[in-house]
């Protein structure tokens, strides 16, 4: 059966803009190349980090970058915004404080909290949990009478969990104003997406919620952000959630405790480097169009090293974390067995 789903696009791989878009402004191009590039060198210096000891584990994002950039700019500052624990180019884009970031991968408390004024939800790492409390806020904002929106992340492995079918059902049945932005990087961990669902598509899912969805070149971040703006506009309205799979791919691995190459061909991501790289379609863009401008991105990547320095010497200036803390959160008054786990685990030394 051929899927139902084409996959849309504006900008081609080669930077050739396949149909006429008033609203593609130079100073917009810039914009999304700038946060797209301010994204990747974060993401590289991450890997760095977590390699030296400085960070723990940590999921790279590397060749999402126009998913995370084009939904992400999107939204309105009053908006919710839900991730994964992959998100985390998304919510730089949004307003989240690259300190924040970088806390939460040092397994501080304090990476949990969002940039002041901003409606950031804790990464989600269990699969799919976030989808369902994404639904809750985007609702709890229409019993509010406002007009503001949620928009949550998942993978491909996320639509084989139940949170994913429990939130579009509810989604659906109230008419919450919630985007699901799925990031289809065929691949759930090690699985490919052919070994974990028949469907050929999962904008295709949508279908039995009766909720619209549309399927979209992941890398090409001016569709991802058309697309997810009209998502936006439909939820405002009062017309419901809508169901995005942008078609994408991770060059790395899953994390940096993870052996790629122990389960897909590398050569793949080798290819798809050069020949349809989100970062390098942009730029091909802007050279077709003669807004590109070489010692301006000299410039940008300048501020951006500084700003990412900056952060990190932040981090790095923190006390050490207790551990212990990891106790005092479980419940909101805690109880015995929680209490004598916590002096058990202090008697031994084992956090002291």
């Amino acid at each position: 059966m051929e899927p139902s789903f084409p996959v849309q696009r504006i900008v081609d791989e080669q930077g050739n803009l396949l149909s006429e878009q008033d609203w593609i402004t130079k100073e917009f191009s810039k914009k999304l190349y700038r946060h797209m590039l301010r994204i990747r060198l974060f993401d590289k210096k991450a890997v760095s980090l977590q390699r030296q000891g400085r960070i723990g584990t940590y999921a790279p994002f590397e060749g999402q970058e126009a998913s995370q950039v084009g939904s992400a700019l999107a939204l309105d500052c009053d908006d919710w915004l839900f991730p994964t624990y992959r998100d985390h180019g998304a919510t730089m884009t949004f307003g989240q404080s690259l300190l924040h970031i970088l806390l939460f991968w040092k397994g501080r408390n304090e990476g949990n909290v969002p940039t002041e004024g901003k409606k950031i939800f804790p990464p989600g790492i269990p699969i799919a949990t976030q989808i369902p409390h994404a639904v809750g806020a985007a609702y709890g904002e229409v019993l509010k009478g406002t007009t503001c929106a949620a928009i949550a992340y998942f993978g491909d492995g996320a639509t084989s969990e139940g949170d994913f079918h429990e939130g579009l059902n509810i989604a659906s049945v109230v008419n919450a104003p919630v985007v699901f932005f799925n990031q289809n990087n065929q691949y759930a961990i090690s699985v490919p997406i052919h070994k974990q669902m028949k469907s050929q598509t999962i904008a295709q899912k949508g279908l039995a919620y009766d909720i619209p969805s549309v399927r979209i070149d992941g890398n090409d971040p001016f569709v991802v952000y058309m697309e997810t703006r009209r998502a936006l506009k439909r939820a405002r309205n009062g017309e419901g959630p809508t169901l995005i799979e942008a078609v994408t791919w991770r060059y790395g691995a899953h994390t940096t405790a993870d052996d790629p190459s122990k389960y897909r061909d590398q050569s793949v991501s080798h290819d798809k480097r050069v020949d349809s790289d989100p970062i390098d379609r942009v730029e091909r863009f802007l050279k077709l169009k003669d807004w590109y401008d070489h010692d301006e991105k000299e410039e940008w990547l300048k501020e951006i090293g500084v700003e990412i320095d900056d952060s990190v010497d932040l981090l790095e200036r923190y006390p050490k974390a207790d551990p212990a803390l990891i106790f005092d959160y479980v419940f909101e008054h805690s109880i015995w067995p929680i209490e004598e786990q916590k002096k058990e685990l202090l008697r031994k030394g084992a956090l002291g």
